[in-house]
Parts: structure tokens; C-alpha cells; sequence
């Protein structure tokens, strides 16, 4: 029964756990970010725009009225002038009904072509500021990922020396207990006077990691019976290939949302250009109307059973023509187009410098990069020398008890040696991750590149 427990017990807690790459924690957090998923209902916004024009500009317009009710009949008198005419008896009354329909056909069909295709530009130049919120976003998770794995090696340094300086300290202690002439109360001392360094690393590293995990549970929307756990176990540098600065330029030039949106927006304003100076021009329609009118109350000397008949309260007519319209406002027409004709050419003046400034940026990036990239590999160099330091000195320690203090000397190097390295590595994989964003790509389409 004991075993059956464990193994339930075991089974929720794995599946409560996710465990997640770099990829999937982008993914995730992608997907759960309110703010995109708002600016994503504006492209919605933008396409229904398309609906409403197609309706206005090429659906008919379409009126249908009904009434029905009760109508006074009629009868025959004569009037003062000896004429024999119908009028209301309203003594009399019998079932009435009523219909009308109107519909106006619009001939706009080039005015809707021109229009259709400035939302269409519009709608693409809103993905792509989309887009560019979406590679800020990316950069922002992978920064809360490296830095988790970052808060990780901090503690599993910290944690490895506090245990390290405790067994010297206990080593240090047994020797003077053993009146071992090579150990003095004064190392003991100058032992415990730095090992308030090393609490104050492991306070540091315990609250780096949990300012971490609240970043990194508030972007996954994970429950709090949820576990948070990577794939990767321990701080690596990426192993994306290292693009050139020609590759840059290149990559920036055909990816970059922002000259892309650009791109969109000059279509747009050029189109809606277009649909102002077409708007000046006479539009055209077909109208129709239909009108049908039935009283069944009639003259009262016979019940009129005709559907077609004609009189005062029966009525049947239509007619059906071609249509123009021509807006007598003609400067409020002109000032529009010469609107949209100056954002176009403000535009076209931004076209010239936008594509320099924005690859400018990307190459900057590059160097940035390519600077960590330098210092975490020399950091790596001195870091394994450290270690190479730290053994021999432990190994002239275990002969001699008196190197204490060069064997405290070369672990408190390799320890910050190996802080600094792993800071390194975290800053590298980082900017990496900017330089994506300053090319305009996405995490996962670098691989194209590669």
C-alpha cells in the first residue's frame, strides 16, 4: 500500500513539472504575454476593415418595409361638380398590407480594388509592428532564461565554497587541537574574518535566483502547484553560429520588421493616395424601387379580388435607372489627396535613411557580441589556469599545512574567476540574443541561417 502511494505521489509530482529549452520557454511565454495577444486583435480590427469596404463600395444596398393592418374600404359619391369619385368609408374596414423595397447597386468597383489593397498594406504594416514587439519580448525571455541557469551556477558556487571553507575551518581547528607547529591561531582567524564573504555570496545568490523564478513564473503563468525546471542543467555558452558582419547587413536588409514595415506603409499611403484622387471623380449606381400596396376592404359595392388593382388604397409601382453622384465638396476631396500625397513623399524621404540606420544598429550589436563573445573566452582561459593554480596549491597544502593561506588564496581566485566567467557567458548568450532581434529574426529562424 506504502509503495502504491510513492509511486501516485511520484507520478503528480513529474507531471507537474515542465521542464523547458530555451526554444519552448520563448514559446510558452510567446503565447501566454497579454500585451501581444491585445496588439494581435488589432490586426483583426485591421481585416474587417476590408468587409466594411467591400460592403460599402460593391454590395447593394438593400431596403425592405413591411406594414400590415386594418384600412377603411371605399365608395362611390358624387361631388359638386357631379363627378363620381372614391372615398374613405370608414364604416367599413378590411385586412391592409404593404411592402416596399429600395436597393442602390454602387459601380465603385475600382474604388474598392484601390481601397482593398491600401488595408491590405495597412493590415501588413501592423504585423510587422507586431513583429518587432514580439523580438523584444523574445529577447526578454531568453534573458530570464540565461539568467536562471546563471542564479544556478551562483548558488552551486557559493554553496561549494561555504562547504569548502567550513572543512578548512574544521581542518585549521583539528591541527591546533594536535599542537601542530605549522598552524597558528592566526590563520584560524584570518579564516573566520573571511567567511562572512562567503555567507554574503550565498544570501546574494539565494536571492538572485528567487527574483529570478518570480520573473520567470509570472511570464510562463505557471499554477503554484507547478514546477519550473530546464533542460539545461548547467550555464553553457550558445552554440548558434557566430555570424559575419556581411551576414548582418544581409540578414538586417531582408528581415528587419521595421524597414519591412516601412516597405507596407509607403504602399499603403500610396494606394490611399490613390483612393483620394479617385474619390474626386463622379461615382456611379443603379437604383431600383418597387412599392406594392393591398387593401382587401375595397369598394364596398363588390369585394375587389384583383392583386393588380388600382386605386386610392391599392397601389402598385417601381421604377429602375442609372444613377450619379458627384460630392459637391470638392476642396474637402483635394486637401485628402494632397494629405495622403505629402505623408507619401514624407515617407518616401525616410525610405533613403531607414534601411542605413537600422542595419548601423545591427552591426553595432554585432561588435557588441562579438566582445563578449572575446572576454567570455579569455575568462575561460583564466579560469581553467585557476583551477590548474587551485590543485597544486591543495596539493602543496595536503604536504604542507602551513600554505594555508596560498591554498585560501588560490580557491578565492578560482571561485571569482568562475563567477566572472559564468557572468560572461550569461552577458554573451544575451547580447546574442539581441543581435537576433537587431536583424529582425526570430529565435527559431536563425536556424535557416546556420
Amino acid at each position: 500500500m506504502r509503495f502504491v502511494l510513492f509511486t501516485l505521489l511520484l507520478v503528480s509530482i513529474v507531471a507537474a513539472e515542465m521542464r523547458y529549452d530555451v526554444q519552448s520557454f520563448v514559446e510558452q511565454g510567446m503565447q501566454h504575454d497579454p500585451i501581444l495577444a491585445e496588439t494581435r486583435y488589432t490586426v483583426e480590427t485591421k481585416k474587417h476593415q476590408e468587409d466594411a469596404l467591400f460592403s460599402e463600395a460593391v454590395l447593394p444596398k438593400f431596403t425592405f418595409s413591411m406594414m400590415v393592418g386594418p384600412a377603411p374600404g371605399l365608395r362611390e359619391s358624387v361631388d359638386a361638380w357631379g363627378d363620381t369619385v372614391d372615398t374613405w368609408d370608414f364604416t367599413k374596414w378590411g385586412p391592409f398590407w404593404g411592402a416596399e423595397i429600395q436597393a442602390v447597386q454602387p459601380l465603385n468597383l475600382g474604388q474598392y480594388r484601390v481601397g482593398k489593397k491600401a488595408i491590405q498594406a495597412d493590415v501588413k504594416q501592423q504585423e510587422m509592428s507586431i513583429v518587432g514587439s514580439e523580438l523584444k519580448k523574445e529577447v526578454e525571455l531568453q534573458t530570464y532564461y540565461y539568467n536562471y541557469l546563471l542564479a544556478l551556477e551562483m548558488l552551486r558556487i557559493v554553496r561549494d565554497a561555504e562547504k569548502q571553507v567550513n572543512k578548512a575551518y574544521d581542518k585549521l581547528e583539528e591541527a591546533l587541537d594536535d599542537d601542530d607547529e605549522n598552524v597558528s591561531q592566526m590563520d584560524l582567524l584570518k579564516l573566520k574574518a573571511g567567511m562572512h564573504t562567503v555567507k554574503e555570496g550565498v544570501a546574494d545568490a539565494e536571492s538572485g535566483m528567487n527574483q529570478v523564478m518570480l520573473a520567470v513564473r509570472f511570464s510562463l503563468g505557471l499554477a503554484e502547484d507547478e514546477i519550473f525546471a530546464t533542460v539545461d542543467t548547467v550555464l553553457v555558452p550558445r552554440t548558434d553560429r557566430f555570424p559575419t558582419v556581411d551576414e548582418v547587413r544581409e540578414i538586417t536588409l531582408a528581415n528587419h520588421p521595421d524597414l519591412k514595415r516601412l516597405e507596407y506603409g509607403l504602399a499603403a499611403k500610396s494606394y490611399q493616395m490613390d483612393l483620394a484622387y479617385a474619390k474626386l471623380a463622379p461615382e456611379f449606381f443603379i437604383m431600383g424601387e418597387f412599392e406594392y400596396v393591398k387593401s382587401w376592404a375595397g369598394n364596398r359595392n363588390y369585394v375587389q379580388k384583383n392583386a393588380f388593382a388600382q386605386d386610392a388604397v391599392n397601389k402598385i409601382s417601381g421604377m429602375i435607372g442609372i444613377g450619379l453622384r458627384y460630392r459637391l465638396n470638392f476642396w474637402s476631396g483635394i486637401e485628402k489627396y494632397h494629405l495622403a500625397k505629402i505623408e507619401y513623399r514624407s515617407l518616401k524621404l525616410k525610405e533613403q535613411y531607414a534601411s542605413e540606420g537600422t542595419v548601423l544598429k545591427a552591426v553595432e550589436q554585432y561588435h557588441k557580441t562579438l566582445a563578449a563573445k572575446q572576454k567570455m573566452e579569455a575568462l575561460n582561459e583564466s579560469r581553467r589556469a585557476a583551477e590548474a593554480i587551485l590543485k597544486g596549491a591543495a596539493m602543496q597544502y595536503d604536504l604542507d599545512n602551513s600554505k594555508t593561506g596560498d591554498l585560501i588564496s588560490a580557491y578565492t581566485q578560482s571561485v571569482n574567476l568562475q563567477k566572472d566567467y559564468y557572468m560572461a557567458v550569461c552577458k554573451y548568450n544575451i547580447a546574442f540574443a539581441e543581435l537576433l532581434a537587431k536583424m529582425g529574426l526570430h529565435l527559431a529562424d536563425y536556424a535557416i541561417y546556420k
